[in-house]
C-alpha cells in the first residue's frame, strides 16, 4: 500500500507541473499514473526490501499518442521508489531517445513538479574513448597494438591512413583541452565504425581501475557519478548487456531496480539480437591463422612471467586444431550454399525446424570442444593478466601487461562466441518446445565470399523471463504500440511478460475523427499483385500528391521505392527527397527547409521513417501508405516463427503477419497527427484494406480516423 504522504506526493508534483506548464490534465495520462502507482503499490517486500512472492509486478501500459507516457511513467514511479529505497532505470531504444528523456524531459519535470530528484544518461564502454588504445595508436602508429596484422573481429584491421592519424591527433588534442569529453555522441562530426573501433573498448580488453589512464578515463568519469543518482536512462542494448553479465554489472542490481521499458515494443527483437549467436567461417579461419603463426610474438614481451607462460603453452596446438575443423565444415556447407538466392539482399539458407544435417552435426560437436578448450585456456590466461596487474613488483613490465590484456580479451571473446555458436548446431533438435532459428548467409566482399552461420531464439519470451522480469524489483512497460488487433497477446509471446502482469490501453487525447481523414482508392491495386501495384501507385501519386504541401510516402520494400522513383518521370522526381541519397539527418533538414520557404516536400521513405518521426503541422499534411507492411517472407526468424506455429496447429498468418503488419500500420499512421492541433489526410494505396477480412481487422485497430474507403480518381 501506498502511504499517504507517496500519494499526495504524486498528486501534488503532477498539480504542480500541470499549473507550471499551462497544461490541463489529460484524461489518459492521469490513468497511466494511477494504474502504474497502483501495481507498485501491491508489491510486497522480504525483510531484506527485495520483492517476496507472486504478485504483480509488471505494469504494461499502451499510450496512445499525446498521452504525455514520459511524464506520467517518471510522475508515478520516482516519488515510490524512493519511498522504497528503489533505483528506477529508465530504457529507450536508441541513444537519441535516451539524450531526449535526459537533456529535456527530465529537467523539465525536475524543474517544474517541485520532486527533487538526481539523474544520469548512462551508456556502455563502447560509446567512450579508450585513453590507452589511443595513446597506443599515436605512440607507435598502429592499431593492431603488440602484433599488427591480427585480426581481432570479422573485420580485418587495415593500417593507419594519414586521416586516421589526423582524426586521432585531433581527438587526443581536444581530450586534453578539456573541450570534449570522450563520449562518441558528442564529437562533432560522425565517425565511421571502424575508425571508432580502434579508440574503444568492451569489458573484456578494459584493465578497469588497473589502468594507468584511469583518472582520465572519459568511461569511469561517467560511471563514477551514477552511484547516488535516483534515476538513470539507458537503452535496451544496454540493459541486455547487464542482464546477460548476471545484473549489477553495469546497472543497480536487478533485484533493487524499478525498470521503466520505454519504446516497449522494441524490447523482443532487441533481445532475440542480443541473444544470437554468430560465426563467420572464412574469416575465423583466417584469425586463428593468424595468431598460430604470430603467437610466439604475442607471448614473448610476457616470458618473465612463468605461470603465464605455463598457461599459455597448449594454445598453439589448440588454434591449429579449430582452424583445421573449421576448414572442413566449408565442404559440408556447399549443399546449402547452392540453394541461396543470391540475387535477395540477403543471401540466406534457412534449415528447416532449425536443424542442420548429420554430418554438420558431428562437426559441431568437435567445433564446441576445441573451442571451449581454447576459450578455457585463454580466460585462464586473462586472470592471470589480471594477477600481474595487480602484483606491484612483477617481472613484466606494466606497459606491455596494458597492451596484451585488451588483445587476449578479444580473443577470449571471439572464443566464447563460437563455443556458443557450435554448441548451438551440436544438437539442433527441438527442446522443451522454444523454437530456434539457424541459417546460413553469404556475404561478398568484391571477389571473396565467407559464410556465416547464426543461431538464434526465434521468441525472446523465456529470456527475458528468466533474467529481467522473475528477478526485477518491479517494471513498467510502455508504448503508443503494444497491443495488436485490440490485444496484448502478440507482446506476451514475444515478451514472455507474467501471466500476472497488470495490462493497460490508455487512450490518446487527439481528436482523431475531426483532425484526420483515412483515404483508400477505389482504383487503388492489391499489394500482392508486385507489378500491377506499383504501376497503380506510379499512376495514383501525382493524383492524391498536392506538391505544395508536406508529403510522407512509406514503402516496404527499397526495391519499389526505387521503381515508383523511376517510373515518375523527371518533374517528380525533382520534387522528391528519397531516403537512401543521403543521410536521413540531411534528408530531413532539407524537408523542413522546404517548408520553412513554403515550397512543400514530398519524402519517399521505409520502415525506419514510420516510427519515431515527428514532423508536426505543415511538415506533414499527408501520410501514404504504399502497401500494408507485412514482413519480408524470407527473413529467417520470421520464417522459424511462421514454420514452429504451424507445426503447433496455428495459423502463423493470422496469429504472427497480421498483428505484426497491424502495429506497423499504426506506427505509420502515428506519423500524421503529432500534437493536438495538427489535421491532414492518410492515404493508403493497398485495397486489401478494405477487400480482405484481415485488412478490415487492420482497419479497426487503426486511431478512428474519417474514413473514406472508395475514393474515386
Amino acid at each position: 500500500m501506498l502511504s499517504d504522504d507517496v500519494k499526495r506526493n504524486i498528486q501534488t508534483s503532477y498539480s504542480q507541473y500541470l499549473k507550471a506548464k499551462g497544461h490541463k490534465p489529460r484524461y489518459g495520462q492521469k490513468l497511466m499514473i494511477a494504474a502504474i502507482a497502483r501495481v507498485l503499490a501491491a508489491v510486497k517486500q522480504d525483510s531484506e526490501g527485495h520483492r517476496s512472492g507472486d504478485d504483480a509486478h509488471v505494469c504494461v501500459v499502451e499510450a496512445g499518442t499525446g498521452t504525455g507516457k514520459t511524464v506520467a511513467y517518471l510522475l508515478a514511479v520516482l516519488p515510490i521508489a524512493q519511498a522504497l529505497g528503489k533505483k528506477v532505470v529508465v530504457s529507450t531504444a536508441t541513444i537519441a531517445l535516451q539524450e531526449q528523456i535526459v537533456f529535456k524531459d527530465l529537467p523539465d519535470l525536475h524543474r517544474n513538479s517541485g520532486l527533487h530528484f538526481d539523474f544520469a544518461l548512462v551508456k556502455g564502454r563502447g560509446r567512450y574513448l579508450c585513453l590507452s588504445k589511443l595513446d597506443q595508436i599515436l605512440s607507435d602508429q598502429s592499431s593492431d597494438g603488440l602484433f599488427p596484422g591480427i585480426i581481432t573481429s570479422d573485420q580485418a584491421v587495415l593500417g593507419l591512413s594519414p586521416e586516421d592519424i589526423a582524426l586521432y591527433n585531433e581527438m587526443m588534442a581536444t581530450l586534453s583541452s578539456g573541450s570534449w569529453d570522450g563520449d562518441r555522441d558528442s564529437w562533432p562530426n560522425e565517425l565511421e565504425p571502424a575508425r571508432w573501433a580502434r579508440v574503444t573498448t568492451d569489458h573484456r580488453q578494459c584493465t578497469g581501475r588497473r589502468c594507468r589512464f584511469v583518472r582520465q578515463c572519459s568511461f569511469f568519469k561517467a560511471r563514477d557519478s551514477l552511484h547516488e543518482v535516483d534515476c538513470m536512462v539507458a537503452n535496451h542494448d544496454l540493459v541486455l548487456a547487464d542482464l546477460a553479465l548476471g545484473g549489477g554489472a553495469i546497472l543497480p542490481p536487478t533485484e533493487d531496480t524499478i525498470f521503466i521499458l520505454d519504446e516497449a515494443h522494441h524490447l523482443p527483437d532487441k533481445a532475440v539480437s542480443h541473444f544470437a549467436s554468430h560465426c563467420r567461417v572464412v574469416s575465423t579461419s583466417r584469425w586463428l591463422g593468424m595468431v598460430e603463426g604470430q603467437w610466439q610474438d604475442a607471448i614473448s614481451p610476457l616470458s618473465e612471467a612463468t605461470a603465464f607462460t605455463q598457461l599459455a603453452s597448449p594454445v598453439e596446438s589448440l588454434l591449429k586444431t579449430a582452424r583445421l575443423l573449421l576448414d572442413s565444415v566449408q565442404p559440408l556447407l556447399a549443399p546449402y550454399i547452392e540453394q541461396v538466392d543470391r540475387s535477395a539482399q540477403t543471401p540466406v539458407y534457412r534449415f528447416p525446424s532449425g536443424q542442420a544435417s548429420e554430418e554438420l552435426e558431428g562437426a559441431a560437436i568437435e567445433l564446441a570442444s576445441v573451442f571451449s578448450e581454447l576459450h578455457h585456456v585463454l580466460e585462464d590466461l586473462c586472470k592471470e593478466l589480471d594477477r600481474l596487474l595487480d602484483d606491484d613488483y612483477g617481472t613484466v613490465p606494466e606497459v606491455d601487461l596494458e597492451q596484451a590484456y585488451p588483445l587476449f580479451g578479444s580473443w577470449c571473446s571471439r572464443a566464447e562466441a563460437n563455443v556458443n555458436l557450435w554448441r548451438s548446431y551440436s544438437d539442433t533438435r527441438p527442446k522443451d518446445n522454444w523454437p530456434i532459428a539457424r541459417w546460413l548467409s553469404l556475404h561478398v566482399f568484391e571477389d571473396s565470399v565467407d559464410f556465416e552461420l547464426v543461431s538464434s531464439p526465434v521468441l525472446a519470451s523465456k529470456t527475458l523471463a528468466d533474467h529481467l522480469w522473475d528477478r526485477c524489483y518491479a517494471a513498467v512497460a510502455t508504448s503508443a504500440t503494444l497491443a495488436a488487433l485490440g490485444s496484448f497477446d502478440r507482446f506476451r509471446l514475444r515478451a514472455g511478460t507474467p501471466e500476472n502482469s497488470s495490462y493497460e490501453l490508455v487512450p490518446s487525447p487527439f481528436n482523431f475523427q475531426e483532425n484526420g481523414v483515412l483515404r483508400v482508392p477505389k482504383s487503388a491495386e492489391e499489394g500482392n499483385q508486385a507489378e500491377a501495384h506499383t504501376q497503380s501507385i506510379i499512376r495514383l501519386l501525382p493524383k492524391v500528391v498536392d506538391s505544395s504541401q508536406g508529403t510522407l510516402v512509406l514503402f516496404s520494400s527499397k526495391r519499389q521505392m526505387n521503381e515508383v522513383f523511376e517510373g515518375l518521370g523527371v518533374t517528380w522526381q525533382n520534387r522528391i527527397l528519397m531516403q537512401g541519397i543521403e543521410s536521413k539527418h540531411a534528408l530531413l533538414q532539407k524537408h523542413r527547409k522546404a517548408i520553412d520557404a513554403s515550397r512543400g516536400s514530398v519524402l519517399f521513405g521505409l520502415a525506419s521513417l514510420a516510427e519515431g518521426l515527428d514532423l508536426p503541422g505543415d511538415y506533414c499534411r499527408h501520410v501514404i501508405i504504399a502497401k500494408l507492411p507485412f514482413a519480408v517472407p524470407d527473413d529467417p526468424v520470421e520464417s522459424a516463427m511462421a514454420e514452429w506455429i504451424e507445426q503447433r496447429g496455428g495459423n502463423s498468418f493470422m496469429q504472427v503477419s497480421v498483428p505484426d503488419a497491424a502495429i506497423k500500420m499504426v506506427q505509420a499512421c502515428g506519423r500524421l497527427l503529432r500534437t493536438e492541433n495538427d489535421s491532414g489526410v492518410i492515404t493508403v494505396l493497398d485495397r486489401r484494406l478494405v477487400s480482405k477480412r484481415y485488412g478490415k481487422a487492420i482497419l479497426d485497430s487503426l486511431p478512428p480516423f474519417k474514413l473514406e474507403l472508395s475514393l474515386e480518381l
